[in-house]
C-alpha cells in the first residue's frame, strides 16, 4: 500500500500573519465574561480581578490601536491606480511597463493592509464594550 499526500500551497510560501498573536489575544478576551470570572470570589478579590482584567483589555486595545495607526499609513500616499490618467502612449512606453510590477505590488499590499485594518477593527469593536463594562466594576 502507498500513500501520497499532496500540498495545495507550496509550505515555503505560506506567509505568517503578522496580527495572528494580536488577533488571538483579542478574541480570547472578547470572550471573557466578567460575571462568571469573578463568581464566588470574595469582593477584594474580585475587585482585583476585574482591575487586571480592565488593564489587559486596555493593553490589547492600545496594541491594536498602534497596529491599525500603522496599517492605515500603508494604505496612504498617492494612487497607484493614478496610472489610468496617463497618456495611452505614456502607458505603452518602456518605462510604462516597469510601472506595472510598481502598481501590481501596491495595490496588493493596500488590499492585504486594508483586509488587515478592518480584522482588527472589528476585534476592537467587540471588545470595547468589556473595557467599559471593567471599568464600571473597578
Amino acid at each position: 500500500m502507498i500513500v501520497q499526500t499532496t500540498q495545495l500551497r507550496d509550505p515555503a510560501t505560506t506567509a505568517v500573519d503578522p496580527d495572528e498573536a494580536l488577533s488571538t489575544r483579542l478574541r480570547d478576551l472578547a470572550l471573557v465574561e466578567i460575571d462568571a470570572l469573578t463568581a464566588g470570589l470574595p469582593s477584594i478579590d474580585a475587585q482585583t480581578l476585574i482591575a487586571a482584567f480592565a488593564d489587559d483589555v486596555a493593553d490589547a486595545l492600545r496594541e491594536a490601536k498602534a497596529r491599525i495607526a500603522a496599517l492605515r499609513q500603508a494604505l496612504a500616499g498617492p494612487d497607484p491606480l493614478n496610472v489610468v490618467d496617463l497618456q495611452p502612449r505614456q502607458r505603452a512606453s518602456d518605462a510604462g511597463q516597469a510601472g506595472v510590477d510598481r502598481v501590481r505590488l501596491r495595490l496588493t499590499g493596500q488590499a492585504e493592509a486594508g483586509r488587515a485594518l478592518a480584522r482588527l477593527a472589528e476585534l476592537a469593536s467587540g471588545l470595547v464594550s468589556k473595557l467599559f463594562e471593567a471599568d464600571r466594576r473597578r
